[in-house]
């Protein structure tokens, strides 16, 4: 179990509002190896850090991200929503994965792997994402860490996992048995799952051999993969961040 890799989803969603610099430390600080963001473009092209194509959820404001620039990203949310040159510099020396939600063309594909490389982080750098956006990733760069995120039990098809070239194959947590473990180790990929949240799912997850396990409640899994007591969350605290900041589903 020591060799798993933990992943804060989204940073420390059940204390800090997700996406944003605090939430990233706050997941640092609590033993994460790495942390996952969700990166969009603005209307502008600028990367930034947000799961969702509206500011509506986390930040009260029901307009597209690509209706805006960055500068008035800035505005509305008075600064909260990070610039993904922002959030690596945040997580300097820490790995960092970086989902593509949506549909993501080779365009702005290249955008987020320009970003990534202007901020000498190309190193502590993976990818997470569909088909369609990995294999925009990987146009970009082809010798970006890719995890292929999978939703169904059914194999990668063999011309998909050729053109991706995948370190990691990415599973939804529920559909993991040893079966599935099996089978992507004997493939030679690693094994990651997102994103359980209870005691219960992590340590079945660590029993399969997980390589990586990304989750909301990061410190509950570091407690579990190093044989730690999990410290107490204030419940009543973390429902009232959940239900004004997320976490969102995937």
């Amino acid at each position: 179990m020591q060799n798993v890799t933990a992943v804060a989803h989204r940073g420390d969603p059940y204390r800090v509002r997700e996406n944003t610099l605090a939430s990233l430390r706050s997941a640092l600080d609590r033993g994460a190896d790495a942390v996952e963001i969700d990166v969009r473009l603005t209307r502008d092209g600028v990367p930034v850090l947000l799961h969702d194509g509206t500011l509506k959820r986390l930040w009260e404001h029901d307009r597209p991200l690509l209706s805006l620039s960055w500068e008035e990203v800035r505005g509305v949310t008075a600064g909260g929503v990070p610039a993904l040159s922002d959030a690596l510099a945040a997580t300097d020396g820490s790995r960092v994965m970086i989902d593509l939600p949506g549909t993501p063309d080779v365009r702005a594909a290249r955008r987020v792997v320009d970003a990534v490389r202007e901020s000498g982080a190309r190193d502590r750098v993976y990818y997470c994402a569909g088909a369609a956006a990995v294999l925009a990733v990987r146009a970009a760069d082809p010798s970006a860490e890719i995890a292929l995120t999978r939703t169904t039990l059914a194999p990668p098809r063999a011309g998909l996992l050729e053109a991706v070239r995948p370190r990691w194959l990415n599973y939804r947590f529920g559909l993991v048995d040893r079966a599935l473990a099996d089978r992507v180790h004997r493939g030679g990929h690693l094994l990651s799952v997102w994103t359980p949240d209870t005691r219960r799912s992590m340590r079945r997850l660590l029993a399969l051999g997980a390589d990586s396990v990304t989750t909301n409640r990061i410190d509950v899994l570091c407690a579990l993969r190093d044989g730690r007591r999990p410290r107490r969350v204030d419940r009543a605290r973390a429902s009232a961040t959940l239900a004004i900041n997320g976490p969102g589903a995937s």
